[in-house]
């Protein structure tokens, strides 16, 4: 290489160490724009990195938007809306979607799905099932979620052995907005909803908020559910920080329609007998309430969750009175 070097002629020569200079030059560009790739992202919502995947992880899941939830969102509950995905059975006690539903992913139970809301154990303490009843409309306050067939990425709740379900709540409106939704269906069932937000002000600051009431007879007797909840946010947004006080909860009143149909004659004759609250006493009613706080502090990558849950009474009494 040294001889054909001296063989060249000088005006070559200069041609060839200019050459060799320049590409020098663009390989330590290159580097640099490289290593530019690892400057802080702006955080636009409480999104927890850990308990998702993407396309390259090897866990099988889909992702459902809000824009598709939106499209089937006429008051049912999220499994009901989650019917469509891969390997996903929904079961309803009351035969309408509304009130008690359930999920089983790959055939396994409910008490094998982990759930989180924004990165936070939902499932039942006791349990480790989930009564979706108690997120009446939880729907409409959600921004994206994602289903994971067979065992996540959570390391937080109960054992995902079946699947886990990570729902990310509405995400920081910079514009201010208000909507009203009305649905009508089949069994009574109608749905309300009223929410609001006021943008950012001074660019910083955002308050949003929903009320909702689903009711629906039911399409088994005595199965009718009256469902009132709220969703609220504040939100706090900088160039690299975003801190979020969350809270949701409700009101409501279900009938049992859990019980099966033993009875051959009636389940050929009438399918929509119920024997629970056949029978009706004095006892009158006690509806549940649940209130759940929320509260998110996301600075650059460094990320502090703190919840604290509160759940009223409840009560069911062996007559079929509401639960």
């Amino acid at each position: 290489m040294k001889i054909l070097f001296n063989n060249l002629s000088k005006k070559s020569r200069q041609r060839l160490t200019l050459s060799i200079a320049f590409l020098g030059i663009c390989s330590v560009y290159g580097q640099e724009k490289q290593q530019d790739s690892t400057k802080v992202e702006k955080l636009d919502e409480v999104l927890v990195r850990a308990v998702r995947v993407d396309a390259k992880s090897p866990i099988t899941h889909s992702n459902v938007t809000k824009e598709a939830l939106a499209k089937r969102n006429l008051g049912q509950d999220i499994p009901m809306l989650l019917n469509f995905l891969p390997s996903v059975v929904t079961t309803t006690d009351a035969g309408a979607g509304i009130g008690y539903t359930g999920i089983r992913v790959r055939g396994v139970s409910s008490q094998s799905t982990n759930i989180t809301i924004n990165g936070i154990p939902y499932n039942d303490a006791e349990s480790l099932g989930t009564f979706w009843v108690n997120l009446g409309d939880f729907a409409s306050s959600t921004e994206s979620l994602q289903l994971q067939r067979g065992v996540g990425t959570s390391t937080n709740g109960s054992g995902a052995f079946g699947a886990s379900i990570n729902v990310l709540t509405d995400a920081v409106s910079k514009e201010a907005s208000g909507e009203i939704a009305n649905s009508f269906g089949s069994y009574n069932t109608r749905k309300h909803t009223v929410k609001f937000s006021t943008g950012l002000i001074n660019d910083h600051i955002e308050i949003a908020g929903r009320l909702s009431n689903i009711a629906s007879d039911g399409y088994i007797d005595r199965a009718s559910a009256d469902l009132k909840s709220y969703f609220l946010q504040g939100s706090y947004v900088d160039d690299n920080t975003l801190i979020k006080a969350i809270t949701f909860g409700g009101k409501e009143v279900t009938y049992q329609s859990w019980n099966g149909l033993e009875d051959l004659e009636k389940l050929k004759d009438d399918r929509t007998y119920n024997t629970a609250g056949e029978y009706t006493d004095d006892n009158g009613v006690t509806p549940m309430t649940m209130v759940l706080y929320n509260f998110t502090i996301m600075k650059s990558i460094i990320t502090a969750k703190i919840t604290t849950n509160y759940i009223g009474t409840s009560a069911t009494t062996t007559n079929g009175q509401p639960h």
